[in-house]
């Protein structure tokens, strides 16, 4: 079985994150890198909603996820040391998380570089993190 890396926050658990996991899951065992809370305050300028124990207890129950761990790195590159410890074949992102940054490191370490769409569900709503905010005045 291939193994699937992709990274980001997942604040705010929601069906679009859930989603993109089972779409990620469909190349193989999926691995999950969050950014600490640390990093993503110094990132977005604000604390994440959910702690970092919390977001990763919830990552970690959903059915396609194989492992989930917190990413000790700073700054948009801080999935590097759990990126060399799972040796994926796979780096998923979704259009939001396109870089070229991501491209050339996938491509030194012979990693193949999928983008998926943002596609909601079936009959469910397209969610984002930043909508959720929004329309919760945060």
């Amino acid at each position: 079985m291939k193994k699937v890396f992709v990274t980001g926050c997942f604040d705010m658990l929601h069906s679009g994150h859930v989603e993109f996991f089972h779409q990620a899951s469909q190349y193989g065992d999926l691995y999950v890198a969050l950014g600490n809370d640390a990093n993503i305050e110094f990132l977005k300028h604000r604390k994440p909603v959910n702690p970092e124990a919390e977001r990763k207890y919830m990552v970690e129950s959903i059915r396609y996820v194989k492992e989930c761990f917190v990413s000790p790195g700073m700054w948009k590159i801080d999935f590097l040391e759990g990126l060399d410890s799972v040796q994926p074949d796979i780096f998923v992102v979704n259009e939001d998380g396109v870089s070229e940054e991501k491209e050339k490191i996938c491509k030194e370490r012979g990693i193949e570089y999928i983008v998926l769409k943002r596609i909601p569900f079936e009959n469910l709503p397209k969610r984002s993190t930043t909508d959720l905010r929004k329309s919760l005045g945060l």
